[in-house]
């Protein structure tokens, strides 16, 4: 080779080392066209190749997921629950904060709804898919029993069927993508969010609210929240405290003696 032909070659671009993805894809595309290759190995192949596939992809999905969370701050409340008197952001608001974000990250989202294995509940799907093609789903199961927060009935079965899908919608926004609802910021620097109590907590509560004979619909309307998960980690356990003590108040009144029972065990001398 000349010394000039040596310099031409050495100025040519390196190709890009293949990647080990469409490295078996090569291998796969010589299997199919030799007949002797067994099919089965092939599938193997195949198999193995979707595999990495959908690891990269999931990478990419889990990065993309962080880089979102990180350019979203927290999502101003514009509405007032009346049953509640909580203020919380609408479906529309999160949606004018999220999707410019989450969209220039590479996600779509798109809801559906399933069966639920709750009782008188709407199963709320979203499905978030990522440019990469990794997708993942979320699902929150929702009450659709048209009670309201003193337990009568306010609304039919489909609107509250339709209530519980918007409610579902927002919750799942926001927990998707961790975002913290909270008033308006006044001063130029957004407010940081009051850590919420974690979801075993939660189902602390819950257990605590049956076992006190009341509502978690009522619960919430007495700490003016909207959800069990959005009680603030500091009242926890003075919410704990609190429903204690409604559970010694109801066996204290379960075991107490009627009057008329003690006096007729006096009378038979029981």
């Amino acid at each position: 080779m000349s010394n000039a032909v040596a310099k031409t070659v050495d100025q040519l671009p390196l190709a890009p080392a293949p990647s080990e993805s469409a490295a078996i894809l090569s291998v796969i595309e010589r299997m199919a066209v030799n007949p002797d290759i067994d099919p089965d190995r092939i599938e193997k192949f195949i198999q193995l190749k979707e595999r990495m596939d959908r690891t990269v992809a999931e990478k990419a999905f889990n990065a993309a997921m962080a880089a979102a969370q990180t350019d979203m701050s927290v999502v101003a409340v514009n509405a007032t629950n009346t049953q509640t008197r909580s203020r919380y952001a609408t479906y529309d608001q999160l949606d004018r904060a999220l999707r410019p974000i989450y969209t220039k990250h590479g996600f779509a989202l798109s809801f559906d709804e399933a069966d639920s294995p709750k009782d008188e509940h709407v199963r709320i799907v979203c499905i978030v898919s990522h440019i990469d093609g990794f997708s993942r789903n979320y699902h929150r199961d929702m009450p659709a029993d048209g009670k309201g927060a003193k337990g009568g009935d306010v609304m039919t079965k489909t609107h509250a069927a339709g209530a519980a899908a918007s409610y579902g919608m927002r919750y799942l926004l926001r927990g998707i993508f961790n975002v913290a609802v909270g008033e308006e910021d006044r001063d130029g620097n957004a407010p940081k969010a009051a850590p919420k109590i974690t979801d075993a907590q939660v189902k602390a509560l819950r257990d605590l609210i049956g076992k006190a004979g009341t509502t978690v619909e009522k619960f919430c309307e007495v700490g003016k929240i909207e959800a069990l998960p959005d009680l603030p980690a500091a009242d926890f356990d003075r919410a704990v405290s609190w429903l204690n003590d409604r559970i010694k108040a109801r066996a204290a009144k379960a075991s107490a003696v009627d009057p008329k029972e003690q006096f007729d065990r006096m009378e038979s001398g029981k």
